[in-house]
Parts: structure tokens; sequence; C-alpha cells
């Protein structure tokens, strides 16, 4: 019996430092990937291209029950597997879409989606197609938006690319109130960070 308490403690020892070192990892992740919204993201949070879709967008959807923002979430998932997409098509060929398009151009590979999100969660622009419109379901937009601060996901492998990714969220305020109106997210390729 003696005997097992020492492999145990080996073993308990081993297992918290794999953990530690995969803790440590993601710290270094975490800090790399908030040192590089500071340099290259923040600064275009005031861009007006940003700003006054999202007050459009805000004012534009004031009214909309759940139920409608479910329906239009259930209408651009359907649009995903079809030929004809015009929802998608209208959103991705939108003035900030295509603002947000040159952005990740401009980010040399270090950015590989960015989609903005108004109040209530629905996408306002994008980069890239996204899974679905509405993100108000998910953590990403409920912890930047309520929390009004950065949120950083662990990073993974994305399957299609085969990148280190981490999703990272920022709230958009306005600024002359300072209150948030809506999120932007974008993925940060840790292999090229």
């Amino acid at each position: 019996m003696h005997s097992e308490k020492p492999a145990f403690a080996a073993a308990l020892v081993a297992a918290l430092l794999v953990w530690s070192h995969a803790e440590a990892q993601q710290d270094i992740r975490t800090t790399a990937v908030a040192e590089f919204i500071d340099d290259n993201v923040r600064p275009w949070l005031d861009e007006p291209a940003i700003l006054n879709a999202i007050i459009a967008q805000n004012a534009a959807h004031a009214h909309l029950s759940q139920a409608a923002v479910d329906d239009l979430d259930a209408r651009w998932r359907s649009e995903l597997s079809r030929a004809a997409r015009p929802m998608i098509e209208a959103q991705l060929s939108n003035p900030l879409s295509l603002y947000l398009k040159g952005q990740q151009r401009a980010a040399g590979g270090l950015i590989t989606e960015i989609f903005v999100m108004d109040n209530r969660g629905l996408n306002v622009g994008q980069s890239d197609i996204t899974s679905d419109y509405w993100q108000g379901d998910e953590a990403k937009w409920q912890a930047s938006f309520g929390d009004g601060a950065l949120h950083i996901e662990e990073a993974e492998r994305d399957e299609s690319t085969q990148l280190m990714q981490a999703q990272a969220s920022l709230p958009i305020r306005d600024p002359r109130t300072g209150v948030v109106i809506g999120t932007i997210t974008f993925g940060v390729n840790l292999d090229a960070l």
C-alpha cells in the first residue's frame, strides 16, 4: 500500500505539471492576442464605417422580437446550403463588410475573420460568411457586450485551415456617450502571431 502512494503522488505531480504548462501557454497566447488587439484593432473601433453601421442597425432593429431575431437567424442558416443567398450576399457586400475585408487583408494573415454585431448580437458586417446571423446567444457576444470588456476565447486548431486560432471580442462604444452599442469579433492566427 505504501508503494501506491508514491506512484499516485508522482502521477498527480506529472498531471499538475502538464496542466500548469498548458495554462502557462494559454496565458502567453492571451497576452499576445491582447497586445495585438491594443496595437492593431482598437484604433479602428472609432471608425465611422463601423459606428454608423451599428447605430443604423440598432435603430432598424429596435423593435424586433426574439421570434423575429430567430427567424432572421433561421433564414441565414438556410441560405448557407443554397446557391441563391440574397440575405448573405447583401450582408457581405454592404459598406461595413467591404471595410472589414480590407482590414483583414491589411493584417497580412494575422486576422482570419472579422464580424461586427449590433446591440442584439445580430451581424452588421463581416469579412467572411459566419455559420449563423445571430451571435447574441454565444459567449463571445454576451461577455464583450455585457461586461464591456475584451473577451478572448481559448485557442483551438481550426479544422478547415489547420491554423491555431483564438477568437477575441471587444465592445464598441458610442464615442459621445460611452455606452456599448455593439461588439466586434475577430479570429487571430496564433501561428502567424
